[in-house]
């Protein structure tokens, strides 16, 4: 199974999107996600994080914290354990992303966005403040079948 960061960074009642437009063979081709990516073998979550959010943003984050795990079952894709992170602290200056752009997107702006169904369910999750969740997402191709949170 492929492990993988997701991170929502806040700002001003926005969160940093990430508008999947210049990667080949992306999975995400055409949506709207927050930052993030794959842990590189001996790697933790955490190390992850903060590598990916600086090589796609060009920013270092200075406060995050864990809000959920999400696993994904896709017929097309196959398995993958996300770590989602929100983050409210950092610092830099915002560079271009070799996978697509990066816009600032008021929060209640963002379900109105190209998403994956099953982020609209962990969005709400993170708008709620909820605490640590876990949530199981199954698709068929783009068509969310299945989510239930453990």
């Amino acid at each position: 199974m492929r492990e993988t960061t997701l991170c929502y960074l806040e700002k001003d009642g926005s969160y940093l999107m990430l508008h999947r437009t210049k990667k080949q063979n992306d999975e995400n081709a055409g949506k709207w996600i927050g930052v993030g990516g794959h842990l590189e073998p001996g790697e933790t979550p955490e190390q992850c994080l903060l590598r990916e959010v600086r090589e796609e943003t060009g920013l270092t984050l200075t406060r995050y914290r864990a809000r959920g795990i999400v696993d994904f079952a896709s017929d097309v894709w196959g398995q993958e354990r996300m770590h989602l992170f929100t983050a409210d602290g950092f610092i830099g200056e915002l560079h271009v992303c070799n996978e697509g752009e990066l816009q600032w997107v008021p929060q209640k702006d963002v379900l109105l966005l190209p998403l994956w169904e099953g982020d609209k369910i962990f969005l709400e999750l993170l708008k709620q403040e909820e605490p640590f969740f876990h949530l199981v997402l199954r698709y068929e191709g783009e068509t969310l079948r299945e989510a239930k949170r453990l």
